[in-house]
């Protein structure tokens, strides 16, 4: 995966902070700056992938190529001295992903998975990135295994409430939209068509 910050030129740099946030999760080696801007880390599987690219696209100021393929085996140390298709690909997706309305794209040895994939994870990111903060909150209470009560205790505010920013956050299709991509990318993995 290939990340660059948006509007850097006018912005913080925000590298450093979601290099800490992307590393806690589970890598075949660590996201690390590249270049400036940018950021680069090996990530095998679907799950993994689709998770950092909502926290990215939650986030809201990065651009997120996921590249599908293989790597030059052995892979080193350093995220950025590896070689092979997937890096190339999360290059050109990257670069794709610039001038995209969710800020994500897919590359991959078949063009067509690698396309049905994008289009799944551009419509959750759409979907994630149009949420308020109080539809965030209760979706990360629900997902933690709460019951809408429990929730609705934990932020002061009514079950009715609870179930209003749900609705709002469109929660009861962000699970099974998780699921599509998670497939969805494992199809273009595979490289052949399901």
């Amino acid at each position: 995966m290939t990340v660059d910050q948006r509007h850097s030129r006018r912005d913080i740099d925000r590298v450093d902070a979601v290099l800490t946030e992307l590393n806690q999760k589970v890598l075949v080696r660590p996201f690390e700056r590249t270049a400036g801007d940018e950021l680069q880390g090996v990530i095998d599987g679907a799950d993994a992938a689709v998770e950092a690219a909502l926290g990215l696209i939650r986030d809201g100021h990065w651009s997120i190529g996921i590249g599908i393929g293989t790597v030059r085996e052995p892979l080193p140390q350093a995220t950025r001295a590896g070689h092979g298709p997937a890096f190339e690909a999360a290059r050109d997706a990257v670069t794709r992903a610039k001038n995209s309305l969710a800020g994500i794209a897919v590359t991959g040895p078949v063009p067509e998975t690698a396309a049905r994939a994008e289009t799944a994870l551009a419509l959750l990111g759409i979907l994630v990135s149009r949420r308020s903060q109080q539809g965030h909150e209760a979706v990360a209470l629900m997902a933690q295994g709460m019951t809408q009560a429990e929730a609705a205790a934990q932020l002061g505010v009514s079950k009715q409430a609870v179930s209003q920013r749900l609705a709002a956050a469109a929660w009861h299709v962000e699970r099974p939209a998780r699921d599509l991509a998670r497939y969805l990318l494992e199809v273009a993995d595979r490289g052949s068509e399901d």
